[in-house]
């Protein structure tokens, strides 16, 4: 564990500073390690001596002499791990205002000898590294340093420690969630889930797909959106769901769910979040946006699904002879857009609560960096709760900072926060697992944790990508049709219930379909239902006070 956290800590140093392309006049020789009263300095040749033959001299013998000879050759390994990235894209995110807060919290641990920040050396350097014919690597970053640096020793054991805590009580915590779970497994009604339908399975009904092109005249706001239509029985009533993508994704990521749901006689819509999709990252890497997100986005989410529903209220009687039930709609939204389903179920921005998160960013949290941003916002009540959304699926949801206790507690409608155990980006710890206890209005609400999944499906990214995840970290990740099967099944069934209002699927509401759903798989998924709440409150309490008393 603490060697991952190590890696964290040298590798998002190195990935984070690529953006800018400051020009080396000269080289550095040394990194200094300053302890307090304390400086000893390392030459960047001992470091290449060591990659190239495995001996280590009398001067990294200070450094690596308690290390064993699997953690020494890992840590060779990490110099020069290489990592596949654009560095022209990668400097245009870091003149982002989320690249710029980055630079700032590392540069505050490399330093130029005088103490200063160190943020436009490691651009510089790392621009240059990236550009290089041998790639990014953690060593070729240190060879291309324009001058010597200071490293905070003090600041980095700190921000180590607070990683290592921060993994080891995300394993510790993912543990107690399972157990937790498996109380109420043993307490559950006993179902044969093997004698009812398959959820992981396609649906009875066929669909059609639309693309609809909607302007919203008010907002002066232009997207599409992508429409699931079930082909049920001429007076059959149809439920509505409506899906929202995460930041830097697009509606065409989630047609999986989409079919899924449309195959059990949902209409499913999918808009496009213009500013905060993969429109807009493109922009950013190609230079021509300086920003990942547009700050707006908070506010123009949520206002987007409220418009969809108004476009198919609008469409209702002419096209749907009136079937559409638009009083009882259920939302599902992914990263950014489980903000903004939360954000349509009544959670309210809490600036005070963000503004104290934001002031003591951990450096594993990086969807806090984006929240964050909310605090650009002008200071007053947003109201973006729809009366219309009866029911919300928020999947790795950021939540906990910008909606803090009081915001979340007002969430009151069935709601179910889905979480990933290896999760960096909106972490289960304290995203969706301290925001469980506080939905205390929201009677029917739930937990689920994917055990090994991480935010996103590295396998529709880089095709290096995966792999340098694997090899670095040393993790396996469950494959992404596992990871559907369990979102898609619990989907289904959770909308059923409180959209369609079809009781008979409350049974795949219970911990022990969760296990059923798992058996035989070296990934497992839990499902925590409200019964389960004090105890994860209690929980919550002692992951809180364990991170209390290790700052």
């Amino acid at each position: 564990m603490k060697l991952i956290a190590k890696w964290v800590c040298s590798i998002s140093l190195g990935t984070m500073a690529i953006f800018s392309t400051t020009v080396s006049l000269q080289a550095a020789d040394s990194l200094i390690l300053v302890y307090g009263p304390l400086k000893q300095s390392v030459k960047i040749s001992s470091l290449e001596s060591f990659v190239q033959t495995g001996q280590i001299n009398q001067e990294l013998e200070f450094y690596l002499r308690s290390a064993t000879p699997e953690q020494k050759e890992r840590f060779r390994s990490a110099l020069v791990e290489k990592v596949p990235i654009d560095a022209v894209a990668l400097s245009h995110f870091l003149n982002s205002s989320i690249g710029n807060a980055i630079l700032e919290r590392f540069g505050r641990i490399v330093t130029l000898p005088g103490g200063a920040s160190g943020k436009l050396v490691l651009r510089g350097s790392i621009v240059q590294a990236a550009l290089d014919r041998e790639g990014l690597t953690l060593l070729n970053v240190l060879r291309k340093l324009s001058t010597n640096v200071q490293i905070d020793g003090e600041n980095l054991l700190r921000i180590n420690n607070t990683i290592d805590q921060f993994l080891q009580s995300t394993k510790e915590a993912v543990k107690s969630l399972q157990a937790i779970a498996q109380k109420e497994v043993t307490n559950d009604p006993v179902v044969n889930y093997a004698k009812l339908p398959d959820l992981s399975k396609p649906g009875p009904y066929k669909y059609q797909q639309e693309t609809w092109q909607l302007r919203d005249n008010f907002r002066q706001r232009a997207f599409y959106t992508l429409v699931y239509k079930p082909k049920v029985p001429p007076k059959q009533k149809i439920p509505v769901v409506i899906v929202s993508h995460g930041l830097a994704s697009r509606p065409e990521d989630f047609g999986q769910l989409a079919t899924a749901l449309a195959s059990n006689g949902f209409l499913v819509a999918l808009p496009q979040h213009p500013g905060s999709d993969l429109k807009q990252a493109k922009a950013l890497l190609e230079g021509s946006s300086k920003e990942v997100f547009e700050l707006q986005e908070f506010i123009d989410r949520p206002k987007d699904i409220s418009f969809v529903i108004d476009e198919l209220e609008r469409r209702n009687k002419r096209e749907y002879q009136g079937r559409l039930n638009l009083q009882q709609v259920g939302v599902i939204g992914h990263s950014f857009g489980g903000y903004t389903a939360l954000a349509l179920a009544g959670a309210q921005i809490d600036f005070e609560s963000l503004k104290e998160d934001c002031s003591r960013f951990n450096y594993l949290n990086l969807s806090l960096l984006l929240q964050c941003g909310a605090l650009n916002l002008p200071r007053q009540t947003y109201q973006l709760a729809d009366p219309r959304v009866a029911a919300i699926i928020a999947k790795n949801p950021l939540d906990s900072g910008i909606f803090g206790k009081g915001g979340l507690q007002k969430v009151s409608l069935p709601t179910f926060l889905m979480a990933g155990s290896y999760d960096l980006v909106t972490p289960a710890v304290p995203e969706q697992m301290f925001s469980f206890p506080l939905l205390i209005k929201a009677p029917e609400s739930y937990l689920g944790i994917v055990e090994g999944e991480s935010h996103v499906d590295f396998s529709q990214l880089d095709a290096g990508i995966s792999d340098l995840v694997e090899s670095v970290t040393h993790l396996a990740l469950p494959s992404p049709e596992l990871v559907n099967t369990y979102t898609n099944s619990v989907s289904v069934a959770f909308f059923k219930v409180y959209i369609a209002g079809d009781k008979k699927y409350l049974p795949y509401l219970q911990s022990s379909y969760a296990a059923y759903l798992s058996q035989n798989q070296n990934f497992k998924f839990s499902l925590l239902t409200s019964r389960s709440k004090d105890a994860v409150s209690v929980e919550v309490q002692r992951l809180k006070e364990g991170f209390a008393l290790g700052r």
